[in-house]
């Protein structure tokens, strides 16, 4: 009786071990096909990290034996098995969730061009995300900006009442508008970012160490947005070494001219909030680094017109880049490429992989996709 009753739970335990399995591999075996539907290449890392760089250190002014470190940036970083020999830093405005996913949580560019075998770095600027500490007072208030950065992203033309409404959306956009998850990701996705022409400095000096460090690599391209691309330019103008290669800036709001061209826009220079986008003058010589540059790329949606004040400045730019030698380009993703209802963050539309095939073919035609030689020594074993 027992010795049945022993056999019965055990047979009952393998059949539910057994359909427990079947479950298992049912499930294993969607989301493979899933996989392979997809045609992803495996991400094979050689080592990640993350490292603070530059800053300063500050005295307690009641007690000097109390200190604060400060006003660092942040720099975390992937590194393929088999990586090519240029970087990509990708330096947000918003946050790096930009960078790590698409509006509706798929993947971003950070694992694409992983899979691509580009070296990945994640950049947090001075105060912000991972490199928060301030060495001054900071004072927080909410700003209620969740209806504003919908048009500032480009969402729509006009901010909403609450939750967007389907006519509230600009027709085609690239972004789930019935995903209320994907909007809830999307207005949670942004720091407070300090935009002041004094921020601008106090992060370009940090990324230009960053950059003049040897722990880039000697071949950066920043992919940049918004605000991020004004600050990309003015660390290439602040970096000493010639390892900063190219730009790939998408909807840059500010840019870098030099000092006495009679064609540059007036120079902003308080450093309050009223300069927090330039324009930026700097002198000759250290605007002709842009100009070194391999290759520059202004990317621009098809929602913002030609007479937006950006859209002329970054023409502008580009012209006196080239002027003095360089390559630099303006890229409308609607009427040069018909990419057609980019938001001001197309890196993370539902079409980034066409977005981001348009960086390959950057990447290639400028000759910075070549593998390295081996694996890199200028990360700190």
């Amino acid at each position: 009786m027992n010795k049945n009753k022993n056999q019965a739970v055990k047979a009952g335990r393998r059949g539910r071990l057994g359909l427990g399995l079947l479950a298992a591999a049912l499930i294993l075996g969607s989301a493979g096909a899933a996989f392979a539907a997809e045609k992803l290449k495996p991400i094979k890392l050689w080592r990640s990290g993350g490292f603070a760089v530059g800053g300063q250190v500050i005295a307690n002014p009641e007690n000097a034996g109390e200190t604060l470190s400060c006003d660092h940036g942040y720099m975390e970083y992937f590194i393929p098995w088999r990586p090519r020999r240029t970087s990509l830093v990708m330096w947000h405005s918003s946050s790096p969730q930009g960078w790590q996913n698409r509006w509706d949580g798929g993947e971003g560019y950070k694992d694409k061009f992983l899979r691509r075998d580009y070296p990945v770095f994640l950049w947090d600027g001075p105060r912000v995300g991972r490199a928060n500490w301030s060495c001054e007072p900071i004072n927080y208030v909410p700003s209620y900006r969740d209806q504003g950065n919908f048009t500032a992203w480009l969402f729509g033309p006009l901010r909403p009442q609450g939750y967007p409404k389907p006519g509230d959306w600009y027709p085609g956009v690239q972004f789930p508008t019935t995903n209320a998850e994907a909007w809830n990701q999307a207005t949670r996705a942004r720091y407070d970012e300090f935009d002041t022409g004094a921020n601008i400095q106090l992060q370009t000096d940090a990324a230009a160490i960053a950059a003049d460090s040897g722990k880039l690599g000697d071949s950066i391209v920043y992919l940049t947005n918004s605000a991020g691309g004004l600050r990309a330019m003015v660390t290439t103008t602040k970096a000493t070494k010639r390892n900063i290669q190219g730009i790939v800036t998408y909807e840059s709001i500010g840019y870098v001219f030099p000092e006495g061209d009679p064609e540059a826009p007036p120079a902003c220079t308080d450093p309050g909030p009223i300069c927090a986008f330039g324009p930026i003058h700097v002198p000759l010589a250290d605007f002709k680094k842009l100009a070194k540059l391999t290759a520059i790329q202004f990317v621009w949606g098809d929602n913002r017109p030609e007479t937006d004040r950006f859209v002329i400045q970054s023409r502008l730019a580009a012209k006196l880049i080239n002027r003095y030698g360089g390559n630099a380009r303006v890229l409308v993703l609607g009427r040069d490429a018909k990419l057609w209802g980019s938001t001001h963050i197309p890196f993370a539309d539902m079409d980034n992989e066409q977005v981001a095939g348009l960086l390959d073919k950057f990447l290639a035609k400028n000759r910075l996709d070549s593998y390295a030689a081996g694996r890199p020594s200028w990360i700190v074993e």
